[in-house]
């Protein structure tokens, strides 16, 4: 859970993502390199629908395309931060269907038709914080606030996979988001403090049969 979205992770490099076809993770059909008045050929694009924080998108996107990309300069959505476009630092984390996701690691066509929350979409319609944007706070789990937002929605896929964590829970779960200014200790402190504040809910007991 601390890595999260290694599992779809996708290597990059200099040419762009390698292995990845123009239509590999897309629902939707791409439409056929078509030439260009200079005679080259245009890149394929795709038609993504994204559902970002409660709010349908639909855009016209090259599959390559990475998530992160597609929320800061498609949407708009700048919470979320490039930080060392390596998978390594957390910064890019959102949630996708509910579950932590470095977006650097993901193609845009592959949130096709999936749920997507960004840091932005974390409080309330009153604009009240979420209990763990509210615990970051309180307990000075930040300085220069970079790695934040990451930090923020990785905790909170954390406290939904283990409502009740312990410190090294914590460790563990957040050792995918790199912070160069705290220690560490203040953000601990606010994940368990968080933890604390969400209210857990009671499994369902199933009343045996007469």
């Amino acid at each position: 859970m601390g890595d999260a979205g290694t599992s779809i992770a996708i290597r990059s490099d200099r040419t762009g993502l390698a292995g990845v076809t123009p239509d590999s993770g897309c629902r939707k059909g791409v439409a056929a390199n078509t030439p260009s008045a200079a005679g080259g050929v245009e890149s394929p694009i795709v038609q993504t629908s994204v559902t970002v924080n409660g709010a349908p998108r639909e855009h016209d996107v090259e599959p390559r395309l990475l998530l992160v990309q597609y929320l800061r300069e498609v949407v708009g959505l700048t919470g979320t931060k490039v930080g060392c476009d390596t998978s390594s630092c957390g910064a890019c984390t959102v949630l996708v269907d509910g579950e932590s996701v470095k977006s650097c690691t993901m193609l845009a066509v592959q949130a096709d038709g999936a749920a997507v929350t960004t840091i932005e979409g974390l409080a309330g319609d009153d604009d009240e914080l979420h209990p763990v944007q509210a615990a970051f706070r309180e307990h000075h789990g930040l300085q220069c606030g970079f790695c934040t937002a990451g930090m923020v929605m990785a905790t909170v896929s954390l406290i939904e996979e283990i409502p009740a964590p312990t410190e090294r829970d914590v460790r563990l779960g957040l050792e995918g988001n790199l912070c160069r200014c705290t220690g560490y200790h203040n953000i601990v402190q606010a994940v368990l403090a968080a933890a604390d504040a969400i209210p857990q809910t009671a499994p369902e007991t199933t009343k045996a049969a007469p």
